[in-house]
């Protein structure tokens, strides 16, 4: 079913934590929920959780409000919260059960899980016993052990290494083939643009932008080049010196020539400069192995949105 989140707002005294916070999550995605520390991610999951209410707007799974429906949610939280010195079966099993679950069933899916995640021979260890990461992915098990429909996971990489990562990747889109609603709070953007379709990003308080990341890109102007030369004897950025003595009208369409791994990435003027300068990159000779736009990053994005420090 479908997360909505409509005009949500929050206050802790005098300060104003959120500001008509609205963003919806469909089912079968992962939308990202993306800001600077402070901007209200945290709040507005916990309004999600029902850890306590909003003082204006409303949440909505599927067409009811959250709150009185009877949802199995799945939280990974970025604070960890499990017993260090307890067994990890003993305590998976306790808190199923805490969620719903019969014990035998408990039992089966700690152990269907931990197993999932390389940690079988880890049942019947202490927390404190294993590294962060794979601490991490116990927290990953409980949230999933009772096969929630809407999912929550906040700074869900943290201390994890890169097989591991690409682990909890390939758990989030089988959660998601699976029909689950995802929602996924983090500050790693690399990971966020690989398996998010769509982003809300958050600052101070406010939505700054929201919507399919492919659909954001498109709105920046596409300015920026990506030229690689067929002779690597020569740095790129020279390759293109030559090219402005042979054609000197080249070179006012370029703002700034940077080297890049292989190659060189160019800013030019205005978009429509795209055309030009490849027709004068033609005229003289040159001998071009890639001519590739350039799409901003997420991170880039991000900045632009919430990246003043006022």
């Amino acid at each position: 079913m479908t997360l909505t989140v409509t005009g949500l707002k929050k206050s802790f005294g005098p300060t104003e934590v959120l500001k008509d916070v609205s963003f919806a999550v469909e089912p079968g995605q992962a939308l990202g929920l993306l800001g600077r520390n402070g901007a209200g991610k945290t709040t507005t999951i916990r309004i999600i959780m029902q850890v306590f209410p909003p003082d204006g707007g409303s949440v909505l799974f599927g067409d009811r409000p959250i709150h009185s429906q009877n949802i199995r949610i799945g939280y990974l939280p970025e604070e960890k919260g499990l017993y260090p010195k307890q067994k990890i079966r003993d305590q998976l099993v306790y808190l199923a059960c805490l969620r719903g679950m019969d014990k035998a069933g408990a039992k089966k899916a700690v152990t269907g899980w931990l197993d999932r995640m390389g940690l079988a021979d880890t049942l019947d260890k202490k927390l404190e016993t294993l590294s962060k990461g794979n601490q991490q992915k116990i927290q990953l098990a409980l949230a999933l052990l009772h096969d929630p429909g809407l999912i929550i996971l906040d700074e869900p990489f943290s201390g994890l290494d890169p097989v591991n990562a690409q682990l909890l990747k390939t758990i989030v889109r089988e959660q998601a083939a699976l029909g689950k609603t995802i929602l996924f709070s983090s500050h790693q953007m690399n990971y966020v643009e690989q398996f998010c379709e769509s982003v809300a990003i958050l600052h101070q308080g406010r939505i700054q932008v929201s919507g399919r990341i492919s659909d954001l890109k498109r709105q920046y102007p596409r300015r920026s080049l990506q030229l690689r030369f067929h002779d690597h004897s020569l740095p790129a950025d020279e390759q293109m010196r030559r090219v402005w003595t042979q054609v000197p009208r080249a070179a006012g369409l370029v703002r700034s020539v940077t080297p890049a791994q292989d190659g060189c990435r160019i800013e030019l003027g205005q978009e429509s400069d795209r055309a030009v300068l490849f027709a004068a990159l033609a005229a003289a000779g040159a001998d071009l192995e890639q001519f590739l736009v350039v799409e901003p990053t997420l991170e880039e994005i991000f900045v632009d949105k919430a990246g003043d420090v006022s």
